[in-house]
C-alpha cells in the first residue's frame, strides 16, 4: 500500500502480515511499517509523527508510514487486476516474426501428420492393437495437445505482429501445458514396463499386459498428469504479481511467472515442486532399472540376430525417453548463471516443441509393421523400405 505521494510499486496487506520486503521502482527495499494509531496517539499531529518516525529510517531505504485508517479504508488490487500477459517476442522486426511463422507452421503441420497417421494406423489396422503400440497411440495423442497448447498461441502472436495472451489464456495454457507434458512422461514410463515385459518375461506377456491392465494404467498416467497439472496451476496463481506481466518465454511458463510474483519464497509451489520432482525421479529410476534388465536379457540371446531384433524394439522408446529428459533437464536444472533469454527459449523450444515433432519419425524409422498398416491406409503415401 504507497502512500498518495509515494511512486513505489504497491504493497497489500498480506505482504505485511508475512513479513515480505517489497522494492520500488529503483529496486531498493521498502520497509511496511504498520501504525495502530488510537485515540490518545491522534492527538499527535500526523506529519510530526512520521517526521520522528523516519529518523530510525535504515539509510538508503524508502520507508511506507501506514496507518490503521488507510490499511481498513484502501483495497488494493491483487492478482485479478492483471487482465493479460506479454510473451516474448521471436524477433524485433515483423519481417523476422514472418519468418518465424513459417517455420513453426512447417513444424506444426510435420509434427500434425507424423502422430495424425500413427493413430489413424493403429486406430484402423487390427494387426496393431497390441499393448506397443496402444501406448504409442497415447503418446500420438499427448504429443498432439502438447505441441497445440503452445505452438499455435505463438504463432499468431508473430503473424499478427503482437505479444498479448489473455490472463484465463495464460493459466489454461499452463494447465494443458503440465497436463500434457507430465502425462507423456508418465506414458513413457509405462511403454519402458511394456517392453520389460516383452523382452524378459515374454511368456506373460500377454497375461500381464491385458486389455484392461493396458486401460488401467493409460488412465492412471493420464489421471496423474491431471493431477499434477491442477496443482501447480493453482499454486502459481494464487500468488500475487507485482512485478508486472512481462512473461519471458514464447508461452506461458512457471518459472517465468513465478519471476512475477511479490514472493521470494513461493513455499506452496516449492512443495508441489518437490512432490512433482520426486514422481519424476521415482520414475527416470524405473525406466533405468527396466532397461538394465532388458539388456541383461538381450545380451543373453545366443543368435546376433535374435538380439538385433530384440535392441530394434527398444531403440525408438529409449531414443524418444533420452530426448525427454534431457532437454527437460537443461531447461529446469541448468544453473541460474547462465539463464538468458535466448537459450531459455531456446531450450523451451527444444523439450515442447521437438519431441512431439520428432517422436512419429523415430518410432517409424525401424518399424516395418506400423509402416505397412500406413501404406495400406493411405496408399499414395510413399514409405520406404531399408
Amino acid at each position: 500500500m504507497a502512500s498518495p505521494e509515494a511512486k513505489l510499486c504497491s504493497t497489500n496487506v498480506m505482504a505485511y502480515y508475512n513479513g515480505v520486503t517489497t522494492s520500488d521502482n529503483k529496486r531498493r527495499p521498502t520497509y511496511v511499517i504498520y501504525l495502530d494509531i488510537c485515540k490518545t496517539v491522534d492527538t499527535v499531529p500526523y506529519d510530526i509523527l512520521v517526521s520522528k518516525l523516519e529518523r530510525y529510517a535504515f539509510e538508503g531505504c524508502t520507508i511506507q508510514w501506514i496507518r490503521k485508517k488507510e490499511v481498513q479504508s484502501q483495497r488494493i488490487p491483487n492478482i485479478s487486476s492483471v487482465s493479460e500477459f506479454l510473451l516474448l517476442a521471436f524477433a524485433d522486426t515483423h519481417e523476422l516474426q514472418l519468418l518465424h511463422f513459417a517455420l513453426f507452421l512447417g513444424i506444426y503441420l510435420a509434427a500434425l501428420l507424423g502422430n495424425g497417421l500413427i493413430l489413424s494406423a493403429v486406430a484402423c489396422h487390427h494387426r496393431l492393437h497390441t499393448p506397443m503400440y496402444f501406448f504409442l497411440l497415447n503418446l500420438a495423442l499427448l504429443d498432439l495437445g502438447c505441441i497445440s497448447t503452445t505452438l499455435p498461441k505463438a504463432m499468431a502472436n508473430a503473424l499478427w505482429d503482437t505479444r498479448a495472451i489473455s490472463y484465463q489464456g495464460c493459466a489454461a495454457q499452463v494447465f494443458f501445458f503440465l497436463f500434457f507434458i507430465s502425462a507423456e512422461y508418465y506414458n513413457l514410463t509405462i511403454m519402458a514396463y511394456d517392453r520389460y515385459v516383452a523382452i524378459c518375461k515374454p511368456l506373460h506377456y500377454g497375461s500381464v499386459l491385458g486389455s484392461r491392465a493396458c486401460a488401467q494404467m493409460a488412465a492412471a498416467a493420464w489421471g496423474s498428469g491431471f493431477l499434477n497439472a491442477v496443482l501447480h496451476m493453482a499454486n502459481t496463481f494464487s500468488l500475487p504479481l507485482c512485478h508486472g506481466n512481462a512473461v519471458d518465454q514464447f508461452f506461458c511458463e512457471i518459472p517465468q511467472i513465478l519471476k512475477l510474483s511479490c514472493s521470494d519464497t513461493h513455499f506452496r509451489e516449492v512443495l508441489s515442486l518437490v512432490f512433482s520432482v520426486s514422481l519424476a525421479f521415482g520414475c527416470f529410476v524405473f525406466i533405468v532399472a527396466s532397461y538394465v534388465q532388458i539388456f541383461r536379457a538381450v545380451l543373453r540371446i545366443p543368435s546376433e540376430q535374435g538380439q538385433y531384433k530384440a535392441f530394434s524394439t527398444c531403440l525408438p522408446h529409449l531414443a524418444v525417453v533420452s530426448l525427454f529428459v534431457s532437454t527437460a533437464i537443461f531447461a529446469y536444472l541448468k544453473p541460474p548463471s547462465i539463464s538468458l533469454p535466448s537459450l531459455d527459449l531456446v531450450v523451451a523450444l527444444l523439450y515442447s516443441v521437438v519431441p512431439p515433432a520428432l517422436n512419429p519419425l523415430i518410432y517409424s524409422m525401424r518399424n516395418q509393421e506400423l509402416k505397412v498398416a500406413v501404406r495400406k491406409l493411405f496408399p499414395f503415401i510413399l514409405l520406404k523400405h531399408p
